[in-house]
C-alpha cells in the first residue's frame, strides 16, 4: 500500500508486554515513526529503537494514576541517546496532568523528529 509522505504513526508501549509492537511499527514506510511511552507503567528495557524516529515518555494521570519510575524514564532517555532518537518527556502524572511537572534531570526534553521524505519500501524477510 503506498503511503503518503506525510502521515506520522505510532503505538503505545507501556510497559514490556507491549515491546513487540516496536518491530510491527519499524515495518511501516510512514514518514515518522514514533512510539507513545504513556501511561508508563512498567520498565522497557532494550528496545529495538533501529528505524524509531521519536519517543514520547508520560506517566499516567488521573484519579487513579499508577506512579512512575523515575529509573524506567531515564533508561529510555539513555537508550534514546545512545540511538539518537529524540525524546520528548510529557509529565510524570498524577492527579492532574500537571501535577508532577515535566523536569527531568533538571530540564524539560522537548525533542523532535526530523521531518523528511521516506520515499521507501517496507522492508522483507
Amino acid at each position: 500500500m503506498p503511503w503518503p509522505d506525510n502521515v506520522w504513526i505510532g503505538t503505545s508501549v507501556e510497559d514490556e508486554g507491549a515491546l513487540p509492537r516496536i518491530a510491527d511499527l519499524a515495518q511501516v514506510p510512514a514518514a515518522v515513526r514514533f512510539l507513545s511511552c504513556e501511561p508508563l507503567i512498567g520498565p522497557l528495557p532494550d528496545m529495538d529503537l533501529d528505524r524509531i524516529d521519536w519517543v514520547i515518555v508520560g506517566g499516567e494521570s488521573g484519579s487513579n494514576a499508577r506512579p512512575v519510575a523515575e529509573a524506567w524514564i531515564t533508561d529510555i532517555l539513555d537508550q534514546c541517546q545512545r540511538a539518537e532518537v529524540p525524546f520528548f518527556f510529557k509529565q510524570w502524572g498524577g492527579r492532574t496532568p500537571k501535577a508532577g511537572g515535566r523536569l527531568l534531570d533538571g530540564r524539560t526534553w522537548d525533542q523532535m523528529p526530523e521531518i523528511r521524505n521516506r520515499k521507501e519500501t517496507t522492508p522483507t524477510g
